[in-house]
């Protein structure tokens, strides 16, 4: 069994299912909704630990009354938290997702961890122990280059989640291993994705890849340039199908080689796609890995 430390944002998503977006002043009945703990490096430690691995997120939690959901759902999952923010009394980030039945396409509003920054002096003592490998999705900045520099120091690998571009990420990449980005990950001055690879490898960065929902996925392997196809599913819900992406490329990457554990990652995510919410493509049989 391997362990994983995932950093990031921790959520309460209320996910609903609907036939299509709500119009000005509309109310309308979903079909269906789930509640489930969230958040890019939490959805990835969901899909880490699922695999048959231990794994804990590092995030700001506090005692509302909240967390008690979100620290359910999550012991449910087998995945641990270390809580960057123990006496917060503050309610914890809520997202709220509209899912459309036809497309599996998601509309979010959320208001992430903008208002529960912390400093590197909160990091509980000894998180990285026995640590395998460190995912960082940049949504806890300053404790995010804290753990990848300790990370570094103890050659455990770095997995960055580029989702999209957060101020300071420039300073948590250049001490990443590996940088798996979305195609809204654009750093400043960057327009094109020649020019987002250009600005990775220059920070050193010898492994990317580009997923970009379900064409290829776009990939640099030291100095090999190549295209790698994605499962084709009838999409469900694309809901966290990156956050499950990356989880299972934490997984894979420690047994394969980079291409290898791409493809991995990739039957994963299609997997879960399939299903509506972010936790019942774990019900159904074991995904292929």
């Amino acid at each position: 069994m391997k362990r994983g430390l995932f950093v990031g944002l921790l959520t309460l998503d209320l996910i609903y299912q609907t036939e299509y977006l709500p119009a000005r002043n509309q109310k309308m009945v979903a079909s269906d909704y789930a509640v489930a703990a969230g958040g890019p490096a939490t959805n990835a430690a969901v899909a880490f630990c699922y695999l048959g691995n231990a794994a804990m997120v590092l995030a700001a939690v506090g005692v509302h009354p909240i967390t008690h959901l979100i620290l359910a759902d999550l012991q449910q999952c087998g995945v641990t938290v270390a809580d960057l923010s123990p006496d917060c009394t503050e309610p914890p980030p809520v997202s709220s997702i509209l899912v459309t039945e036809a497309t599996g396409e998601r509309a979010v509003v959320s208001i992430n961890a903008v208002k529960t920054q912390v400093t590197a002096d909160c990091i509980p003592a000894d998180c990285l122990q026995g640590v395998d490998i460190v995912l960082i999705d940049g949504h806890q900045m300053e404790v995010a280059r804290a753990i990848a520099r300790q990370a570094k120091s103890h050659n455990i690998p770095v997995v960055i989640d580029g989702g999209s571009w957060k101020p300071g990420f420039e300073t948590v990449l250049s001490l990443a291993d590996y940088a798996i980005c979305s195609a809204n990950f654009c750093p400043p001055g960057c327009y094109h994705e020649a020019e987002v690879m250009e600005y990775l490898l220059n920070l050193g960065i010898t492994h990317i890849a580009v997923t970009r929902g379900e064409q290829p996925i776009h990939y640099w392997n030291h100095t090999q340039r190549g295209e790698l196809e994605v499962p084709q599913v009838k999409a469900v819900d694309t809901l966290g199908a990156g956050d499950i992406f990356h989880g299972a490329f934490c997984h894979a990457i420690l047994q394969q080689q980079f291409v290898e554990a791409l493809e991995v990652a990739a039957r994963v995510a299609a997997h879960s796609c399939q299903f509506f919410g972010t936790r019942r493509w774990m019900e159904e049989d074991r995904v292929d890995v």
